[in-house]
């Protein structure tokens, strides 16, 4: 292994113009899986809709991953894409598990007391906001100086996309819908929150890239 050397990077900005639109189709392709999984096992007891939701999130990270690595190689050739596209997939079902537990245990859950269930709660959104970018990070810090500002940039990228995303769906949402068109109301808040979460992801590129050292293995 040779010694680390700064490699010129592509300029950030061209880096936030692909990073956008490539980022953004990635994530609504793979969040459409989960939507309609999650529609399909609306009904389904827990020991069902939970699994099928796991591989549906892990399904949704892969592709995200994805969309993110080839980008990313642009400026960063060292990075592992394989890597990058488990590592995702994996936070994401673990962020699936996760945010799945309050309403799958929701029953002994309500018994706990006040302060106990918003604490477990609060530890439970703070985990899932910091899954991803966590598991990115453990890839990026091998060829990128400034990695760890990832962890926090994502899990920001992630609170507002997600409040986008029930900002606009929730509203549209009512009982007695077809599933199409439940669906269909879920993709369209997945788009809003894809476009929202590509785009703070980019721009915090911003404070990656252009200290970028590459390790040459």
């Amino acid at each position: 292994m040779n010694g680390p050397e700064t490699a010129p990077s592509k300029p950030d900005h061209s880096i936030v113009r692909e990073w956008i639109p490539i980022v953004t189709f990635g994530e609504s392709v793979g969040f459409s899986i989960p939507a309609v999984v999650g529609i399909a096992t609306a009904a389904a007891p827990a020991a069902v809709a939970l699994p099928a939701l796991v591989v549906a999130g892990a399904a949704e990270g892969a592709v995200l991953g994805l969309a993110q690595a080839t980008v990313l190689r642009r400026a960063l050739p060292d990075l592992s894409r394989t890597r990058w596209v488990l590592s995702t997939a994996a936070a994401a079902a673990f962020a699936y598990t996760l945010g799945m537990a309050p309403s799958t245990w929701a029953s002994p859950i309500t018994r706990w007391p006040p302060v106990a269930t918003v604490a477990v709660v609060s530890l439970l959104a703070v985990a899932v906001l910091l899954s991803i970018g966590t598991a990115q990070y453990s890839v990026l810090r091998n060829v990128a100086a400034n990695a760890g500002h990832w962890i926090w940039i994502t899990a920001l990228a992630w609170l507002a996309g997600l409040a986008v995303f029930m900002g606009v769906a929730t509203p549209l949402w009512h009982e007695g819908q077809s599933a199409p068109l439940a669906i269909g109301i879920g993709l369209l808040g997945g788009l809003f929150m894809a476009a929202t979460t590509s785009t703070l992801t980019g721009l915090g590129l911003r404070l990656i890239l252009p200290l970028s050292t590459l390790h040459r293995r």
